[in-house]
C-alpha cells in the first residue's frame, strides 16, 4: 500500500537524522579510551597484498558478534531501516517490513534490493540508516572482549585478525572505536556501498574472495571464521575453511539461516578459547 508522505515530513526526518549525526560524529571525536583509535589501513590496496600460503588469518563478523544481540542494536537498525522504506518509497509499516525482510533473505542486505530496483543512493542510505543510529548510547568500552582478542593476537598462532561485514565502514569503525577494540585489527572487509556496480556481501562467494585478496589469505584451509549467520557460516564451510563458529546467543534467526553442518555453535565470542584451545 502506498502512503503519502508530504514535504513537510520529510524535511522533519531529514532534520532529525542530521541532528543524530553531528551528536555521534562529535561523540566519537571525544573518544579517548585504549582501542578507540583505528590502527589499520581502512581501506586496504589489494594489488599490494601478496597471497601467503602460510598466513593463517581468523575472520570476525562484526554486528551482533562483537557485540551483544541483547544490546537490541539490530532492532534500532531495522527501525531505522523501516523508516527509510516508509519515507523514500512511500510505503505502510507492513508493506516495509514484509519488503525488508525479502531483501534481507534474498540478498543479505536491505540495501542491494533497494539499489538493485529502486535506484537508491547507497550511500545517502548508509548516511540516513546506520549513520544516524546512536550507538554511543548502547555500546562501551568491552575490557573482557578486549583482553580475549589481545590474548588471540599475542599468541603468534595466527598471523592476522581480519574483520569481514556486511556494513559500510563508517558503521564498522564507530563499532570497533565505541567498544575499545579499533586497535587490534590487521584491516577490514565490508561491504562498499560506493561500488554499486560490484556491490557485493556475505552469503555470496564474491564477497569471500573480497575478503580473501584484502587479507593476503592464500588458502581457504588457514581460516578461522565466526559469524552470527547460518548462511554466511555455510558458505564459509563450503569454501573449506578451517574452523567456522556460528555464534548463536539465544536461538537461531530464522531470516539469517540454521546452523550448517560443520560448524561449531558458541553463545558468546568470549567462549573461542574453549572452542579453539589451540590458537589460544
Amino acid at each position: 500500500m502506498t502512503v503519502e508522505y508530504t514535504t513537510s515530513d520529510l524535511a522533519t526526518y531529514q532534520n532529525e537524522v542530521n541532528e543524530q549525526i553531528a551528536r555521534n560524529k562529535a561523540h566519537l571525536d571525544s573518544l579517548t579510551h585504549p582501542g578507540s583509535k583505528v590502527t589499520f589501513p581502512i581501506d586496504q590496496d589489494v594489488s599490494a597484498t601478496p597471497q601467503n600460503p602460510n598466513l593463517k588469518v581468523f575472520f570476525f563478523d562484526i554486528d551482533n558478534c562483537l557485540y551483544k544481540s541483547s544490546t537490541r542494536i539490530h532492532d534500532l537498525m531495522q527501525q531505522s531501516i523501516l523508516r527509510f522504506f516508509q519515507t523514500h518509497l512511500k510505503l505502510s509499516p507492513e508493506d516495509a517490513h514484509v519488503l525488508n525482510n525479502t531483501y534481507y533473505k534474498e540478498y543479505g542486505l536491505a540495501i542491494r534490493g533497494l539499489v538493485m530496483f529502486h535506484k537508491v543512493n547507497a550511500l545517502e542510505y548508509n548516511r540516513l540508516v546506520d549513520d544516524s543510529l546512536p550507538l554511543q548510547d548502547i555500546l562501551k568500552p568491552d575490557i573482557p572482549l578486549r583482553n580475549m582478542l589481545l590474548r588471540l593476537k599475542q599468541s603468534g598462532k595466527i598471523d592476522k585478525l581480519w574483520l569481514f561485514t556486511n556494513a559500510y565502514k563508517n558503521h564498522a569503525i564507530r563499532c570497533l572505536r565505541l567498544l575499545g577494540i579499533a586497535d587490534l585489527f590487521d584491516g577490514l572487509t565490508y561491504c562498499d556501498y560506493s561500488r554499486t556496480d560490484t556491490l557485493v556481501c556475505k552469503p555470496h562467494i564474491k564477497a569471500f574472495e573480497k575478503a580473501m585478496k584484502q587479507s593476503g589469505l592464500a588458502n581457504y584451509e588457514n581460516a578461522y571464521f565466526i559469524d552470527d549467520s547460518g548462511k554466511n557460516i555455510g558458505t564459509g564451510i563450503k569454501l573449506g575453511m578451517k574452523t567456522c563458529i556460528h555464534l548463536v546467543e539465544n536461538e537461531v534467526n530464522e531470516i539469517l539461516g540454521q546452523t550448517p553442518e560443520g560448524a561449531i555453535v558458541v553463545r558468546d565470542i568470549l567462549e573461542l578459547p574453549q572452542v579453539v584451545p589451540d590458537l589460544f
